[in-house]
Order: C-alpha cells, then sequence, then structure tokens
C-alpha cells in the first residue's frame, strides 16, 4: 500500500532521514514517534508525495512516487486522508462548505447525507454553520479528521491530531480512530504522546514505530 525502501530525505545540512525501509499494510494501525523536529511530519509528507525523496524508492499503491504526474499524484492522494497539525480550513467558508472541498479533487460529486454522517460521527452537526474561527480545538481537530474521510480513502495520515487538546478529546479522537481501523482503514499517526499509544495499544494492535538518528526503528516495550 505505503512502501518506504531505503529512503533518504535530506534538507541540505545533511539527512534528515535516512535508510528507512518500511511497508504500511492495508488495515494496519501504526504510530510514529520521536522529539521535535525528528522528521515525523516529513516522514508523513513523503507518504503522500508532498515531498520526493532525496535517495532510494517511495511506492504508493505499488507505484513509484517518481514516476507519477501531477495528475498521477492527485488521483493518488484521494486514496489518502491527511489530518495536518494545523488543521487547514478556509475561515470565510462555513464548516459543511469546507468539508465539501475533497469533492472538488475527486471524481465524485458532493453527498449531502455522507456530510451530515460524518458531522453526526464526529459529533459537530451542530456545527455545520459555523466558520472554522467560532470551533474550539477540539471540535477542529475532529472535523479535519471527518474531512479526511468523506471521499472514502484507503488509508489515513495523522500529524499530531491531539497535539492541542486535552485528555478526555484525544481519547475521544482516538476513539474514532479505532472505529476507522476496523472499518479496514491503514492509519498511522504521528505523536509524541506516549500516554495516547499505551491507550491505542489496550484496544487494538498498533505497531510503534520511533525516529532516532535519522533513522525509523520498531519501538520497544517500554512504550
Amino acid at each position: 500500500m505505503i512502501a518506504f525502501e531505503n529512503v533518504a530525505y535530506s534538507y541540505g545540512g545533511g539527512d534528515l532521514l535516512a535508510d528507512v525501509s518500511l511497508r504500511l499494510a492495508p488495515g494496519s494501525f501504526h504510530f510514529l514517534t520521536g522529539p521535535s523536529g525528528s522528521g515525523k511530519s516529513t516522514f508523513l509528507k513523503l507518504a503522500y508525495a508532498e515531498l520526493l525523496p532525496s535517495s532510494g524508492q517511495v511506492m504508493l499503491f505499488d507505484r513509484n512516487v517518481t514516476s507519477l504526474s501531477r495528475d498521477d499524484v492527485a488521483r493518488t492522494r484521494r486514496r489518502i486522508g491527511v489530518v495536518h497539525q494545523d488543521c487547514k480550513f478556509l475561515d470565510h467558508l462555513s464548516l459543511a462548505a469546507n468539508m465539501a472541498l475533497p469533492f472538488t479533487v475527486s471524481d465524485r460529486e458532493s453527498a449531502p447525507q455522507d456530510m451530515v454522517d460524518l458531522l453526526g460521527w464526529v459529533g459537530l452537526s451542530h456545527l455545520s454553520g459555523a466558520l472554522p474561527p467560532q470551533l474550539s480545538g477540539g471540535e477542529r481537530q475532529r472535523a479535519a479528521l471527518a474531512r479526511a474521510v468523506i471521499v472514502d480513502p484507503d488509508v489515513i495520515l495523522a500529524d499530531e491530531p491531539t497535539g492541542n487538546v486535552d485528555w478526555e478529546m484525544s481519547l475521544r479522537i482516538l476513539t474514532l480512530l479505532v472505529e476507522l481501523n476496523r472499518m479496514g482503514k491503514t492509519i498511522l499517526v504521528a505523536t509524541h504522546d506516549l500516554n495516547l499509544i499505551r491507550q491505542a495499544k489496550a484496544q487494538i494492535q498498533a505497531r510503534v514505530l520511533r525516529i532516532a538518528k535519522h533513522r525509523i526503528q520498531l519501538a520497544g516495550a517500554d512504550l
């Protein structure tokens, strides 16, 4: 589904990531940990072709990202839902209108019932007409997750989805991610919250990866 083969990525002052080999199997759940600046967000960007590797191969659905045209990249990204750390919304559009934006770059027509169902799933039905600045941090995170899955992607990549919310809201977001995984979605969550990882491992089989010294390794049982 998504595979890294001896991947390195450099920002000019040396490798940020080096010799990364990893495969995200269909239906798997992964956490990616590591200190700030270690390359978690960069890894996610490589995983949805926002960045290209300096060396090695990134394969998305059995295709090398370096061989993809712009149209190919756009089509491939329809199969990958991304929850950004900063919850990118257009502040002048309502929540419902922001939710509909992924349909503008997909082959599907907007389905009102899909939006109603998803907003209900994340507990935001009553805020469909609200503008993003009117939402709390937790509401924005849940809205971002709903928007990421509205076109039914195969993979969900989430960058610190609980980084700006309290523990109760973190658990609520984790519950939504676990539900998606049980529906067959492949999940990768970049996070520094070890308590969240422990909570998840009590519910599902989750593989924990750690970035250390520019490389990604399987975390030990100390988590």
